[in-house]
């Protein structure tokens, strides 16, 4: 076998580090109890390359983690090798092409912040904490994204190495099949991308926020009412609504929270039709057309999932009439549980697909239920609401998000099938022998409810 030489540490399971590597392998307090036979803290591409040979001398699979945000932890698998590339976060400009060049731990504040200095942005990921690697090949719905698309269709290209330890550097010329499954396909993807060549956006001018809240008494009013309104909103507005845990509020409670991205061509005045929602005088508490920053909406969001927490997400895309999603959502919404647990009614509308991404999962609504807790006790509890009040509408879905992936405790499709069957096409070509683990299966899940299915 080669001698393979690591600028990086590589930790084989039973040495000083490993355990701690692999649970802060993790952002969720949840941890999977799965333990990858080796991980490796890959410092530089070489690490990365030198990575991908060592796992082929020795048989070995590989998990992929960038940011850690994947709630279930996908890239920790049972044996094989785990490829930790969260000290790849290097960023490199080139302003006048307007384009990025980014490793794949690099996280939406540091990104921005660099962007902003040039009047330029990017649509990373709502929460600062999400690294860019997992979040735009699954996609990436992120700020403006109604506007921009999802963040998969800026990849301009990638530097990637493939499963036999070639880096090749892909884009719609060179190696057009494997760009086209890197923009959408999520942790299935079949390499490991080390840089992303990304094309960035002229930064909004202004920044205006509204948010109201109402008593939860209102809730089907205010839901009903904001999707009803959607298609009359500019693109450039992102508008959504919280249902349960309200923070300084000693009961739950609706919000609905609306954000433009204001530029000359959009114009300012595009916040004012909220103020016309009919139960706008019941509001509990209201801000109305406040400027504010892409660092405070990165503060915002991260108060949503604070760290620390034991967290289950789950979501589903949906459309249809109003009432009839109302009806489909009500039993989860009925039942969220008491303590930091919320539902994200997050309207989307669609934007147009291309042929060059494998990208094609989306409705009008995102239904996500987000359960956040500290007891392990409590675990099946706020998983089943989670999982299963989706797994009862599992017929309405039009699919799920791989950033809140979670297809080992509930299946669905990340892409159409057309989609996710030439994925598999692709996949055979360039892994012919699935050395990169692909998407998570039920039987690879550890949590209470996967458990808990087994037994009924």
């Amino acid at each position: 076998m080669a001698n393979h030489i690591f600028r990086g540490r590589l930790l084989r399971r039973g040495m000083d580090g490993y355990e701690l590597a692999r649970r802060a392998a993790v952002w969720n307090e949840r941890k999977p109890e799965r333990y990858p036979d080796a991980i490796l803290l890959a410092e530089q591409e070489d690490d990365v390359v030198a990575g991908v040979r060592l796992a082929a001398d020795n048989g070995w699979t590989i998990g992929i983690r960038s940011g850690g945000h994947s709630w279930v932890g996908n890239g920790i698998r049972d044996g094989g090798l785990l490829l930790d590339l969260s000290r790849l976060d290097g960023i490199a400009l080139d302003v006048g092409a307007r384009i990025a060049r980014v490793g794949p731990a690099v996280k939406g504040p540091a990104l921005n912040a660099r962007l902003g200095e040039h009047g330029l942005f990017f649509p990373t990921g709502h929460a600062p904490t999400v690294g860019i690697g997992g979040f735009i090949l699954g996609g990436g719905y992120g700020w403006n994204s109604r506007f921009w698309g999802p963040a998969c269709l800026s990849i301009r290209a990638i530097d990637v190495v493939l499963a036999d330890g070639e880096l090749v550097h892909a884009d719609d010329a060179s190696h057009p099949d494997l760009l086209w499954a890197a923009r959408g396909s999520g942790p299935g993807f079949f390499g490991v991308v080390t840089r992303f060549h990304l094309d960035v956006h002229p930064a909004p001018t202004r920044i205006l926020r509204t948010v109201h809240t109402y008593p939860i008494a209102l809730r089907d009013e205010v839901l009903g009412w904001s999707y009803d309104i959607l298609e009359t909103l500019s693109p450039a507005v992102e508008i959504s609504a919280k249902v349960g845990h309200a923070p300084g509020l000693d009961a739950p409670a609706v919000s609905l929270t609306c954000t433009a991205f204001c530029t000359p061509d959009t114009g300012e005045d595009l916040l004012a039709p909220i103020e016309a929602i009919p139960v706008r005088d019941k509001a509990i508490r209201a801000t109305v057309n406040q400027e504010t920053t892409i660092a405070a909406l990165y503060d915002a969001a991260d108060r949503l999932t604070p760290a620390g927490y034991r967290w289950a997400l789950d979501g589903i895309w949906m459309d249809g009439d109003s009432g009839d999603v109302l009806d489909a959502a009500r039993p989860m919404l009925d039942d969220i549980p008491p303590g930091l647990n919320f539902v994200l009614w997050m309207l989307w509308g669609g934007y147009p697909e291309r042929a060059n991404a494998c990208w094609s999962a989306q409705a009008k609504l995102y239904l996500s239920p987000n359960a956040g807790w500290i007891d392990p006790a409590a675990d099946l509890r706020h998983e089943q609401w989670a999982h299963g009040t989706l797994a009862a509408i599992q017929h309405r879905s039009k699919g799920l998000q791989f950033s809140d992936n979670n297809l080992a405790d509930r299946f669905d499709l990340g892409l159409s099938a057309t989609n996710a069957e030439r994925v598999e096409e692709i996949r055979s070509h360039y892994d012919p022998n699935g050395r990169f683990n692909g998407y998570m299966r039920p039987g690879e899940s550890t949590t209470a409810y996967a458990t808990w299915l087994r037994t009924e």
